[in-house]
């Protein structure tokens, strides 16, 4: 490897082409939420940092205008204002308690203007590939969005993966599905309740997106049939007059053990929702807690009123028709199917973050690289409650960790050790979650936020 001089940086060679050294910077790949959150706290550690941004704009996933995003016309906050706003930037106080997908992306916005971000971001430049380099650094190699123009390879000394994981489309592989005459959507393509009107509506997935689907499905389709799994709990947006997420928090103020918070939500939730079975909705096969929250008001009242019929899960694909597991077939003209994300990581090898095959990354908190401890993951995160403070807290331990390894190496490399690369894998969950990929992140934001403030002390004090 040779070094010559090409302005103020330093110009090495890889392979044969020239990579480009960015000495103590830091490479972030995303500028979504979580992305943004993560150059606000690497810079304020002192660090410059390089951003990649694929699209045109701020917002991830939460910017209806990238073709990435999940975004449908309707889609409103599931976690309300206060669990969901970064703990450093309010959102404003008229704001309704479950603001809309329009009102988030305007946060965002303003978040990477308050704090001065955009500086900091490549738009329109994708990462092709983020390969280890010497001496723990990296070499990210990128080019225009598109495959537009040449590639360039820069270095640097980590890199922050902030590229979301609610792009990839999870479409099962149904038995008939490619025989089968009527369309077929994933829920990512789902933008407008007119795409429905007067057509008869299958909806797969009981998650909160194929709820908000099957809620529309009822409003405008000639006829909706939804299709779930198993039971779930449908927990209402507002329970005693509050956001349900607030009324969850200040039972957890109680302390209460886990066994008594979930007889008494799942009580709350009887006397408020009722017994879903006389609906001819199944019962749940799980208790409170062990499965990602759904946060639903109104498709109880749409079953009710006769608008969703409830079916059970898909047993195959016919060329007219859709045979459910109870024998029944069904005749719809388009089927939504809102199953779910696969985490992609591209520009990655999967063994970068000792990815099982099914593709879950091994990381410590869902975030560092027990591998590589200049390489970690903002954001991967499923939570009962908002993403962003989880996020913004988890980028304050990347920050200091990677701000420690500069500061004080050998004391760095004595914590990681001890703290790190041996920490066991544990669910941050307070209940036994069900194991499907959907619930790969699931944390419960109050043990996830007291095992990071645990690393940030330790930071602390390794660095004292």
């Amino acid at each position: 490897m040779t070094t010559s001089t090409d302005h103020d940086s330093a110009t090495l060679w890889r392979d044969g082409r020239p990579v480009y050294d960015r000495g103590d910077t830091v490479c972030v790949v995303g500028a979504g939420p979580s992305g943004l959150v993560a150059i606000k706290n690497l810079r304020e550690h002192g660090f410059g940092v390089d951003c990649y941004e694929r699209e045109t704009g701020v917002g991830g996933g939460w910017n209806w205008r990238h073709d990435r995003s999940p975004v449908y016309g309707s889609a409103h906050l599931i976690s309300s204002k206060p669990f969901t706003q970064y703990p450093d930037f309010p959102m404003p106080d008229d704001w309704p308690d479950y603001p809309h997908h329009s009102h988030v992306l305007s946060y965002l916005e303003r978040y990477a203007d308050h704090f001065d971000l955009r500086p900091h971001i490549w738009f329109g430049t994708e990462v092709v590939k983020v390969e280890p380099a010497d001496g723990m650094r990296w070499d990210v190699t990128t080019r225009s969005t598109g495959g537009y123009g040449a590639e360039r390879t820069h270095r640097y000394l980590g890199v922050v993966v902030a590229n979301g994981h609610n792009w990839s489309p999870n479409l099962p592989a149904y038995q008939g599905l490619d025989d089968f005459k009527g369309r077929v959507i994933h829920s990512s393509a789902y933008k407008d309740p007119a795409e429905l009107r007067g057509k008869r509506v299958l909806v797969i997935g009981g998650g909160n997106t194929g709820c908000d689907i099957a809620v529309e499905a009822a409003q405008q389709a000639s006829r909706c049939w939804h299709s779930t799994r198993r039971g779930y709990w449908y927990a209402p947006k507002y329970v005693l007059g509050r956001p349900a997420d607030q009324f969850h928090d200040a039972i957890l103020r109680l302390r209460l053990p886990l066994w008594l918070r979930q007889w008494l939500l799942q009580r709350t939730l009887r006397l408020t929702v009722g017994d879903l079975r006389r609906f001819g909705m199944r019962r749940p096969d799980h208790k409170v807690f062990e499965t990602h929250p759904i946060v639903n008001s109104q498709l109880i009242y749409h079953v009710g009123h006769g608008g969703i019929a409830p079916v059970p899960d898909i047993a195959r694909f016919r060329q007219y028709s859709v045979e459910l597991t109870d024998g029944t077939e069904v005749e719809p003209d388009i089927v939504v199917a809102a199953t779910g994300y696969r985490p992609r990581f591209e520009f990655l090898a999967p063994e970068t973050l000792a990815a099982t095959p099914e593709g879950r990354p091994r990381l410590h908190l869902h975030a560092f690289s027990r591998r590589h401890p200049t390489l970690a993951v903002a954001g991967l995160l499923e939570s009962d409650s908002g993403l962003l403070p989880l996020v913004h807290w988890q980028t304050v331990a990347i920050a200091r960790w990677l701000r420690l390894r500069e500061a004080a190496p050998q004391r760095a490399g004595e914590f990681w050790a001890s703290t790190v690369a041996k920490a066991p894998e544990r669910r941050l969950t307070g209940a036994k979650v069900q194991e499907t990929p959907r619930h790969w992140f699931e944390v419960g934001h109050v043990d996830y936020l007291r095992a990071l403030q645990k690393m940030i002390d330790g930071l602390a004090g390794a660095r004292a």
